[in-house]
């Protein structure tokens, strides 16, 4: 079952536009595959889906790559901003997502986890000194 629903939100995304979640719950009932919310999320994270500005999209690269995080940065970040052991890295509209994601995806000891809303991801770090290396880290993916 899961297997199939990969294959039908791969096909959904090559053929057309996904805006959000419920878009893309609502296209795959029309396909006869009726999912919850919370097992969708977790297919989207499990296939590494990026959210853009135009929506859902296949990760660049093989099915077993995550977008490199300096070029998910580049595309969606626009600052970074350090209060003591927190970051907020300011996005594009959309951009927080996809953000998070790579973050999340990195084996960087500087980060204990993160949060994602529209255009802001929150980053918590175990220290100020790591937040500061790691704002350093990001800034310089910023350019």
């Amino acid at each position: 079952m899961k297997s199939q629903r990969h294959t039908a939100i791969r096909d959904l995304l090559v053929t057309t536009a996904v805006t959000n979640q419920d878009a893309l719950r609502l296209k795959l009932a029309a396909r006869g595959i009726h999912v919850t919310q919370a097992t969708l999320s977790r297919d989207i994270r499990d296939m590494k889906l990026v959210k853009g500005p135009s929506g859902y999209a296949l990760p660049v690269g093989t099915d077993d790559e995550m977008p490199a995080t300096a070029s998910v940065l580049r595309d969606f970040g626009l600052e970074v901003a350090q209060a003591q052991n927190l970051l907020v890295v300011h996005t594009t509209m959309g951009g927080a997502q996809p953000v998070a994601a790579s973050l999340d995806s990195e084996p960087w000891g500087e980060i204990v986890g993160t949060i994602a809303g529209d255009n802001a991801v929150l980053v918590v770090c175990p220290d100020n000194a790591q937040a500061a290396a790691l704002r350093a880290r990001i800034e310089a993916y910023l350019g």
